[in-house]
């Protein structure tokens, strides 16, 4: 049981890494359906990063202190169901900012366990596979033989795309940097590209687009009855961004959309399935402890990251 404190990442206006610091908040106490989970470990994801510095003001608001951390992996110390047990490891996402924390309750239904020889931070940096399972099979129903494009292919959802894409029998391109194009040939692109100079790319039947940025230029090279499911926005143009995703949702051809993520206990077992067959491997770039999380934000936002940054929580 934790005490009435405990240590968790707080920040008390917008700006750069370095406003994120450790204090002592009240420990959680789980409501009806909830669980109480020791934390060992979250990624860091770029919509955090987004969140932290202002850029997503207008849905973020002027609220303060904020909390941050999205995902989780961690150790069951009140159940609330009879689904769990003590001790289980288990992993998930809440609705609310703040599993960058010892402590952190969640809805039950929000969680799994982790079943598949995974320490803390691998299932960490595996939890974007959420997205990536959402993106492609929900959303754009990607299909044996197609063609699949995506930008960022070694990247924190990217790394997963590119694996789930190819078990699901697409010919994947995959966009990243220069020096990422082997890694993203390792991890199933049938063709890797520098994204700075991709050359002339074809046409697709489902991009998937975890930057942002150029929608309309990327749109054109889908097929007749192609799809784009973008799940980042240019964070320079954000409300711009999501006007064009919502003016290209209802198209019936080469329609462009977007999701927010929603890791529930269904989809973490499908998650579990595709890593159990051996066709997800977990991609960690680093580690940082609890107290280093501004450093961790820092490196995302650096760029060149090869999978997810993950911090643990001693």
């Amino acid at each position: 049981m934790p005490s009435t404190s405990m240590r968790a990442i707080t920040y008390d206006r917008y700006g750069p890494p370095e406003v994120l610091r450790e204090t002592a908040v009240p420990a959680p106490v789980p409501g009806p359906g909830e669980v109480l989970v020791r934390v060992r470990a979250l990624s860091v994801n770029g919509g955090e990063l987004a969140m932290r510095s202002g850029k997503l003001f207008p849905f973020s608001g002027k609220r303060f202190p904020k909390r941050i951390g999205v995902d989780l992996v961690g150790e069951v110390v009140e159940p609330g169901t009879s689904r769990f047990t003590v001790g289980d490891l288990v992993w998930g996402g809440g609705r609310r900012m703040g599993t960058a924390a010892e402590y952190y309750a969640i809805a039950a239904d929000r969680l799994d366990r982790v079943h598949s020889g995974l320490d803390p931070a691998q299932a960490a940096s595996l939890l974007a596979g959420i997205t990536a399972i959402t993106a492609l099979r929900d959303k754009a129903r990607l299909k044996p033989g197609e063609r699949l494009l995506i930008r960022g292919a070694t990247g924190g959802v990217g790394f997963v795309a590119t694996q789930l894409g190819k078990a699901m029998g697409a010919h994947v391109t995959g966009l990243a940097s220069a020096k990422n194009l082997e890694l993203a040939r390792e991890l199933g692109a049938d063709v890797a590209l520098d994204y700075r100079e991709p050359g002339h790319l074809g046409k697709f039947d489902v991009i998937l687009d975890t930057v942002g940025k150029d929608l309309r230029e990327f749109r054109r090279m889908l097929t007749p009855r192609g799809r784009m499911v973008a799940i980042a926005f240019d964070l320079d143009h954000p409300v711009r961004t999501l006007g064009y995703v919502a003016a290209h949702s209802l198209r019936a051809t080469r329609w462009v959309r977007g999701f927010s993520g929603n890791p529930k206990a269904d989809l973490l077992a499908d998650l579990s399935r595709w890593v159990d067959a051996g066709l997800v491997r977990p991609l960690v770039d680093t580690v940082f402890p609890l107290g280093a999380i501004a450093d961790a934000h820092r490196a995302l936002e650096e760029g060149g990251v090869r999978g997810k940054v993950v911090v643990e929580v001693s």
